[in-house]
């Protein structure tokens, strides 16, 4: 765990503000620009990415920020790092779909120390140190006990680049559909790594994320005792851009099929 309580106390003020500032705005008149087609960005985002900026550099002026508003080093910097998404589900956000929330971990070269994600419309903190365990609202939480992929209820999210390649992605949903209880797009990775987490979802898979979409829920997953990897299975970093998380106990078996997909789309192509 961190040795410094105001770390955690830092990132759990934070995300906490942010989603107050968030619901001051939710339905109102905000500006909304667009990054890419169907990529939006809100006053909102900026303004709470600016409030986070301004926070981390009074209190710890030597550490860095990486903000999905205003960037920051897409390389793992040495020594600490913040790595903040100020409304994680802009466009549920946007459309003014009560399913968003904030999100911030804080990184030491790379690798996730702690997390926190902020759910403002439910009023759920999600919070997680290493080696510490992961909390909602300060109680224990711990992934799903299900056991194979019919009884499991399944979480994904679709890239911003989705038109061009709506085979690929739409293929790979379909076959989770016929495997799983259910399968679930929310619009929030955050959320649903952490709705993993506590055992209100068994499995997350998504490819094209950014380290502000994944980095604290990855750490949260983990320390609830779920397991986080790559779609290949390989060590999960939170700038590689995919991620597949789960309970531990059906990981290998969404593995085997995200596997199978793409051998059998290379054998099309």
């Amino acid at each position: 765990m961190t040795a410094d309580p105001l770390l955690l106390t830092t990132a759990i003020e934070a995300v906490v503000r942010a989603g107050e500032i968030q619901l001051a705005h939710l339905g109102s008149d905000i500006r909304v620009d667009k990054k890419g087609t169907i990529d939006l960005v809100t006053e909102v985002d900026v303004a709470i990415e600016r409030t986070f900026r301004d926070l981390v550099a009074g209190r710890f002026p030597d550490h860095q920020v990486l903000g999905e508003e205003m960037g920051g080093s897409a390389v793992p910097p040495k020594g600490a790092c913040w790595v903040f998404d100020p409304i994680d589900g802009t466009t549920n956000y946007a459309h003014g779909l009560p399913i968003f929330c904030a999100s911030l971990a804080l990184e030491m070269d790379g690798t996730a120390e702690l997390g926190a994600v902020y759910d403002p419309t439910r009023r759920e903190l999600f919070t997680a140190e290493r080696g510490g365990g992961a909390f909602l609202n300060g109680r224990p939480i711990h992934v799903s006990p299900a056991e194979t992929l019919v009884d499991a209820m399944l979480v994904t999210g679709f890239p911003y680049d989705v038109h061009a390649r709506v085979a690929e992605i739409v293929g790979l949903f379909g076959e989770f559909v016929g495997r799983a209880r259910a399968v679930r797009r929310l619009g929030s990775a955050a959320l649903d790594l952490c709705y993993v987490a506590a055992g209100r979802l068994d499995g997350f898979w998504e490819n094209d994320l950014k380290p502000w979409d994944i980095a604290a829920g990855s750490l949260i997953v983990a320390e609830a005792g779920g397991r986080v990897t790559g779609l290949h299975g390989e060590p999960f970093t939170s700038r590689q851009g995919h991620v597949l998380a789960t309970n531990d106990r059906i990981h290998q078996a969404m593995l085997d099929v995200i596997g199978r997909f793409r051998r059998s789309r290379s054998t099309v192509d």
